[in-house]
């Protein structure tokens, strides 16, 4: 748990109706904040990278349909601070957004989560109600730990030997590989996409493979399996089919339909895990359906 009073910084006047913030949760803990329009609440967790730009396709037609959107970088992720000594796991993390969106005062959101920010949308939607009024997840499933099989070989030897191969140029062609490699269409994943995705994290390159080492190594206190049948939202779930890394499991799907009593799996042929980068419409479409379900 987390022992200090959320203070807020404004590290940007609004500018076009965009305003971007850190929200310091801890000391040496800040989470990035970008938020947008005026009405119903969106609150938007990306993936490890891309942060709020990830979403860029989306926010702007939420927006225009009279929704706020808010997107929540989680600690370690995109522009949020990459601390080297702090709880990285699933747990720790819906707490720290928990506690942000207390302090922002925002309360029955509609929740989007995408890929590995899934393990952190769906712990909200199950210990924290009074927050989430209908959660959907972008390729991602109720994760039980921080890391894959992949981060937890990548850093098997610790944060050392990944800093002495990993140059801002290399780090750049990795994520290339990756964005292209799990989309089933990758004409989205250009030059410029790819130095937007990772611009935050190369900023802070060894702090970023800090805080991906120390999300290898997290414990979770319990497991989400044992509680999702507490979770009393409606969730949607989108899949991309096209063959991907980390893609959500038979097993994570069945267990969904066992213990959660409103939810909607829906597969998009043709689509990898950036469902938003490549079909945007069909999240749009998603988020509408939800809200009719949340009531």
């Amino acid at each position: 748990m987390l022992h200090y009073l959320i203070g807020l910084a404004v590290l940007a006047a609004p500018v076009d109706s965009i305003a971007v913030r850190d929200i310091q949760v801890a000391k040496g803990e800040t989470l990035r904040i970008t938020s947008m329009g005026i009405g119903k609440p969106v609150v938007l967790i990306p993936g490890l990278f891309g942060g709020a730009y990830s979403y860029r396709k989306i926010t702007a037609p939420l927006v225009a349909q009279g929704y706020r959107a808010i997107v929540v970088e989680p600690l370690g992720y995109g522009a949020s601070s990459h601390p080297k000594k702090a709880d990285y796991s699933l747990d720790a993390q819906a707490d720290r957004v928990a506690r942000t969106l207390d302090h922002l005062g925002i309360r029955r959101a509609l929740l989007i989560s995408h890929a590995n920010g899934s393990g952190i949308g769906f712990r909200l939607a199950v210990d924290r109600p009074d927050l989430v009024r209908g959660l959907l997840s972008i390729d991602g499933g109720p994760a039980e730990s921080a890391a894959t099989a992949e981060l937890r070989r990548v850093f098997r030897l610790g944060a050392f030997p990944v800093k002495l191969i990993l140059d801002p140029a290399r780090a750049r062609y990795e994520l290339k590989d990756e964005l292209a490699s799990s989309s089933g269409n990758r004409t989205w994943v250009t030059d410029e996409v790819v130095r937007k995705y990772s611009a935050p994290q190369i900023r802070d390159l060894n702090g970023s493979i800090d805080a991906l080492s120390q999300m290898a190594k997290a414990k979770e206190k319990g497991s989400l399996a044992e509680r999702l049948s507490q979770c009393g939202v409606p969730v949607v779930l989108l899949v991309g089919t096209s063959p991907h890394r980390a893609m959500v499991s038979p097993e994570e799907r069945d267990l969904l339909q066992q213990r959660v009593k409103r939810v909607e799996i829906e597969d998009i042929p043709g689509a990898g895990r950036y469902i938003q980068e490549e079909q945007p419409q069909v999240v749009l479409d998603a988020v509408a359906r939800l809200n009719q379900m949340a009531g």
